[in-house]
């Protein structure tokens, strides 16, 4: 479990220079509540900063989860340490393909706290000088292993080690990598994607609707 506090750095999108983007992993407890609409409220999780509210935070990405096998797989990649939260990941999993989780799925962490996941994560400009790698949205993107953002079902408390427990599987295929791939790579993938329904991301489900009625799909 990760949290991060308002840092100013020469690399963020926010008017003022400031970004939480750098997370670090805390003990815990961590009060766990949807923060409220897109553009007025930030994380999920109570101490965690999102200072760019445009573009990131809100009931629909209140949480952001990574698998440490990714982390994993990317050290290996670009040759360097990756500590949890070393992607601005609120949860470092262990044991779930984050990426391969179907859109509306529930997880079950701890003893009360339940989370519904709504996309995945489409890399910015912020994400890039985070990592300091040349390229690194292309990177990212190519690869499609994503993590996934989570909207609060049931709030309550949630502490690193807490086990995560998936309690509902939609009998869709859409997962959390083919959001991204339908809202980055392949457009065409758009119309499977509402297969998911009201689980969607609200700004992807428009973008679904948007691109069968006007293609007639």
């Amino acid at each position: 479990m990760n949290v991060g506090r308002p840092k100013s750095v020469p690399y963020s999108n926010h008017p003022e220079g400031i970004t939480g983007i750098d997370k670090r992993p805390v003990d815990g407890p961590v009060r766990v509540a949807a923060p409220g609409p897109k553009g007025t409220a930030g994380s999920g999780l109570a101490g965690d900063a999102v200072c760019n509210l445009r573009h990131h935070g809100g009931n629909d990405q209140a949480v952001y989860a990574v698998a440490r096998e990714d982390l994993d797989d990317w050290e290996r990649e670009l040759g360097r340490a990756l500590p949890n939260g070393a992607f601005g990941e609120n949860l470092t999993t262990t044991g779930l393909d984050v990426s391969g989780a179907r859109i509306g799925e529930r997880w079950r962490i701890g003893s009360e706290v339940v989370l519904e996941v709504t996309s995945g994560r489409i890399p910015c400009a912020t994400f890039q000088g985070h990592m300091g790698e040349k390229g690194w949205v292309k990177r990212f993107t190519e690869k499609a292993a994503t993590g996934a953002y989570l909207r609060v079902i049931v709030p309550g408390e949630i502490r690193a080690g807490d086990t995560v427990k998936i309690v509902h599987v939609p009998e869709h295929d859409v997962t959390a990598r083919m959001d991204f791939q339908g809202n980055t790579t392949d457009r065409s993938l758009l119309p499977r994607l509402l297969a998911a329904g009201e689980a969607l991301h609200p700004a992807t489900l428009a973008a679904a609707r948007k691109y069968v009625a006007e293609r007639g799909a």
